[in-house]
């Protein structure tokens, strides 16, 4: 208070010996920000008494800027930090009262967002340190019931919590089943919007193939084939054979053996969306699966379908685990199998192929991976849904490297959060995962920063850059579905260097963002 009187009566002193000022300048104090004033005043100071001291002179140099030089622009005192949209959206923050968080929800209410935070407790300690006009919600991210109240009214989610103790039941809590259950929780609330608009929400995923009971197994083929004939090796092969059907077990099995050189087998079926679906509005598939751990090739074909001899095949290759996983595969990782013909349009596709081939075959880890014949397998198939596409992310997660963390709890810790960044990416909801190197406390934006995705990461990095990148993701569209790390520049050392990471230097000027994840690998 005192600096802003001392401030008044400067600008007021010199706005007397200089008239054309006050307007201006009584303006320039209206709209001033508290969070700004202290860093602006003494350039204001300074300003205003160089302006008086050239009075007394007989001519000075007219500075076509010396307007802007002093005064803040007519935009108002937030125009450095306001987002387009921002007014309009609504971030769900957990873990605010964190290291990340209670700089995330700072910059975004300065940015002109409104922040809804869930915290634990109702301990009044803990909601004194966030701004009073941020919306508090009680509740524990191992409680769907209260992560379904936290998620109304949201557009967007920024996950900072971490685990209090390395006990596992509180790291699988919250760094594992909390992702879950408000990622569930935020798409059934998308869902029930979209049903109450009679439509379907766009962060829905499109089933195309659930394999619940032996009549849905209708429509899919099994057929096989070789790359190429070899007279002498088919007389002491042991040939080939497949079949796909249902099982006591209530699978759905497709299994079989390839002993041929050369050979395939291939499941089939053709394509039949729901009125007015195309898959040019998704970015990707999803599988739901297990089996043995064999690697497959998933084949599209695209084209006329009334002409078969048009159409167009491309192939994209999957690896699988022992046991039951979920794979994504992006439209864009598909190749053509002539390369002369052009990159796959999604709108064209007709016909998906699971294909099985002994080549490229590597032994599956685990138990069953010892003594294994790799030209056999089994895969067991629950579904097979489209990825829906976006401009932006919905989900920031705030993950960690494990560097910095005691050896003896790293690997606890790093299962708990790589389970929970799983089940976001299965969840299909637009996401962002971000892995910082140890925390720092100290400012933002005073080091060039690496992106990463080479598990290279060694370095620390500050709290308030992690959360400037948080908010910075929220409509930045090369952010969407991408897992990166980031950390503080370094030089690395000698005979370490694989290839040059390329810094970027933090600065609310410009973009850093954009150009750091353009080059970066989506759907990891």
């Amino acid at each position: 208070m005192l600096m802003q009187k001392a401030l008044v009566k400067d600008v007021e002193d010199a706005a007397k010996a200089s008239p054309e000022m006050k307007t201006s300048a009584m303006k320039t104090l209206v709209d001033a920000s508290p969070v700004g004033l202290g860093r602006r005043s003494r350039q204001i100071f300074d300003e205003a008494w160089r302006k008086f001291s050239e009075l007394g002179q007989i001519s000075r140099t007219i500075r076509t800027n010396d307007e802007n030089s002093l005064l803040i622009q007519e935009s108002g005192p937030m125009c450095e930090f306001a987002i387009p949209g921002a007014q309009n959206t609504t971030v769900l923050v957990i873990g605010a009262t964190s290291r990340v968080g209670r700089i995330v929800v700072r910059k975004l209410m300065l940015r002109g967002y409104s922040v809804k935070a869930l915290i634990r407790n109702a301990d009044q300690e803990v909601m004194d340190m966030l701004p009073t006009s941020v919306k508090i919600v009680i509740g524990d991210v191992g409680d769907p019931a209260a992560l379904r109240s936290a998620v109304e009214g949201c557009n967007k989610i920024i996950y900072c919590a971490t685990a209090r103790s390395s006990i596992t039941v509180d790291l699988n809590r919250v760094d594992h089943q909390g992702v879950y259950n408000l990622s569930k929780a935020f798409q059934d609330y998308n869902n029930k919007l979209a049903q109450l608009r009679a439509g379907k929400s766009s962060k829905s995923k499109l089933t195309l193939a659930k394999f619940k009971s032996a009549e849905t197994l209708k429509g899919w083929e099994v057929s096989k084939g070789t790359y190429f004939q070899d007279e002498a090796a088919a007389k002491y092969d042991g040939g080939m054979d497949a079949k796909f059907e249902f099982s006591e077990n209530g699978d759905a099995v497709f299994s079989g053996y390839v002993f041929t050189r050369g050979g395939y087998v291939d499941l089939s079926t053709k394509l039949s969306l729901p009125l007015g679906s195309t898959l040019d509005r998704y970015e990707g598939l999803i599988l739901s699966i297990g089996g043995n751990g064999r690697s497959y090739v998933l084949i599209l074909e695209s084209g006329p379908t009334a002409d078969g001899s048009q159409s167009k095949q491309y192939f994209s290759r999957i690896s699988t685990k022992v046991g039951f996983c979920r794979v994504r595969v992006p439209f864009s990782s598909f190749r053509p199998v002539n390369p002369a013909d052009p990159p796959l349009d999604p709108f064209l596709i007709h016909t998906l192929t699971i294909r099985f081939e002994p080549r490229r075959q590597r032994p599956a880890e685990g138990a069953v991976g010892n003594n294994q014949d790799l030209r056999s397998f089994q895969m067991i198939l629950e579904y097979i849904k489209a990825l829906p596409t976006g401009q932006e992310t919905d989900f920031i997660l705030v993950s960690c490297t494990g560097s910095g963390i005691e050896a003896n709890r790293r690997e606890q810790v790093l299962k708990a959060k790589k389970a929970g960044e799983d089940s976001l990416r299965r969840s299909g909801i637009g996401y962002t995962i971000i892995r910082p190197g140890p925390l720092m406390e100290e400012p933002g934006g005073q080091r060039a920063l690496i992106f990463d995705q080479g598990n290279r990461i060694s370095q620390g990095i500050s709290c308030a850059d992690v959360a400037d990148i948080c908010v910075k993701a929220l409509h930045d569209s090369t952010a969407r579905n991408k897992s990166f790390d980031v950390c503080y520049e370094y030089v690395a050392e000698p005979g370490k260097e694989l290839y040059e990471l390329v810094a970027h230097l933090p600065d609310k000027a410009n973009n850093y963002l954009t150009p750091a994840l353009s080059a970066l690998e989506k759907n990891t």
